[in-house]
């Protein structure tokens, strides 16, 4: 969680300076989710992610250099600096930028696994805001037909880009996935070892009796949606960092020299990956020819 504050911090603090080409959305505030979730993963396990991927990535075990370097547009990164801050593949991880449009990429995973007949499970991050396109739902009706070995996790961070949850969705969240007989979790915490725990208890039904299931984890964005629209009054911001930070919550179980000593292994390790991948070479045309 500490790797993933300090990456996203960097970003936000160079973004404007001109160090990073195209867009970015960071993860400041949902650290626990990713952590809690990802920690269960087995190797051969597919995760699918989002526009806000970053905290994804880094917490299913992506460099920190590699990915600094894919949002510079530099050959060192994650893609070869084709995909940005937002459209990731490495290893088993994807990302992808097309609100909504990564649920049914999951599904089909998930299916394909199972056709196989291998052990894999896919999890697959989605925010409130994909609720409204269509296409998830034809992505619920059909995991739930074909037993898909599917983990839904739905980051409700009550705001989609700049519209509160209560302007944009009727009824209940995790009813929408009930009515497809998806079974649903919900948890309201920013503490890691809650969420650790509920995703847990989730995967280990799931690798049991394949078929998906869904948590509903409502969470806290501290950052603006993107680079600098956020519309939100500054007082609640502060009052959701002063009872919702998941790294506070954590901090306070570690002793303070443990504590210490971590932080500074963080900092560490993100400047010196910042500095490397400001230093990493662009990608030459040919590079480009050759892959494709």
């Amino acid at each position: 969680m500490c790797l993933v504050r300090r990456f996203e911090e960097t970003v936000l603090d160079n973004f404007s300076k001109g160090a990073f080409h195209g867009t970015t959305h960071t993860y400041i505030g949902q650290e626990a989710n990713a952590a809690g979730v990802l920690a269960h993963l087995q190797p051969e396990d597919i995760v699918i992610s989002n526009h806000r991927c970053h905290g994804h990535f880094l917490a299913y075990g992506g460099d920190p250099r590699a990915l600094f370097a894919e949002m510079m547009g530099k050959g060192t990164g994650v893609c070869g600096g084709r995909g940005g801050s937002q459209h990731l593949h490495w290893r088993n991880f994807y990302s992808n930028g097309i609100l909504g449009g990564t649920l049914p990429l999951a599904v089909g995973m998930a299916l394909g696994e199972k056709l196989k007949g291998s052990h894999a499970m896919t999890v697959v991050f989605l925010g409130d805001g994909a609720l409204g396109e269509g296409v998830v739902y034809e992505a619920l009706n059909l995991a739930a037909l074909w037993q898909a070995p599917l983990l839904f996790v739905l980051e409700n961070n009550r705001i989609a880009q700049t519209t509160p949850v209560e302007l944009a969705l009727a009824g209940g969240i995790a009813e929408r996935f009930e009515a497809f007989g998806i079974p649903t979790a919900e948890v309201d915490s920013s503490d890691v070892l809650e969420i650790w725990a509920l995703a847990g208890e989730c995967l280990a039904k799931l690798r049991a009796n394949p078929g998906p299931q869904a948590v509903v984890i409502r969470t806290c964005r501290f950052g603006p949606h993107s680079k600098g629209d956020d519309t939100r009054p500054a007082q609640e911001i502060e009052r959701m960092r002063s009872q919702r930070d998941p790294l506070e919550i954590h901090e306070d179980r570690l002793a303070a020299d443990t504590r210490r000593a971590l932080q500074n292994e963080v900092q560490a390790q993100i400047e010196d990956a910042f500095r490397q991948a400001l230093a990493d070479p662009y990608p030459e045309t040919g590079d480009f020819a050759e892959h494709h």
